[in-house]
């Protein structure tokens, strides 16, 4: 009788063991069909003799000239006066926007001003310095003409004395 309970403790442990294994060699045929399935697709299916759509070359950017500006930059007493001269041009998607943009220039000016006379000389220090300065300006004038947004400022020239 004992060696009846032990054999049908075996058949017992036997069954989920070969349950797991056919569960796993299961699932590993499913996985290698799937990635046969997804390596054919992407490397057979894009092969044809297929006819793509030449895409329309883009436009190019409008270019827009803000007045020369002149400030004096912020110091402290006693340190020498410093001057900032800058021209900058706005990239514009397209000429629509351009007439937009343009009733609002001495806004855009007026931002710039103001920003401008509160750097100070170490602020422009560097390429991080300019940087801050492009991106602050562009922040500013797409504020100042939203909901339009303008790409870039560039800078034409930059001159601290």
């Amino acid at each position: 009788m004992a060696d009846e309970d032990q054999a049908e403790d075996g058949a017992v442990a036997q069954a989920p063991k070969s349950k797991r294994k056919l569960i796993i060699i299961a699932a590993s045929a499913v996985l290698l069909l799937t990635a046969a399935g997804g390596g054919w697709f992407f490397f057979m299916s894009g092969h044809g003799d297929e006819k793509h759509a030449e895409a329309a070359p883009p436009k190019p950017p409008v270019f827009l000239d803000v007045p020369e500006l002149l400030v004096n930059l912020a110091h402290l007493p006693g340190e020498r006066v410093a001057y900032l001269k800058v021209k900058v041009v706005l990239e514009v998607k397209d000429a629509p926007l351009m007439a937009q943009i343009q009733p609002t220039m001495p806004r855009v000016t007026d931002l710039f001003q103001t920003y401008l006379r509160e750097l100070r000389p170490s602020d422009l220090n560097g390429s991080i310095g300019l940087f801050r300065l492009r991106e602050e300006l562009t922040r500013r004038v797409n504020a100042a003409i939203s909901p339009s947004q303008i790409n870039a400022v560039l800078f034409k020239e930059i001159v601290i004395q």
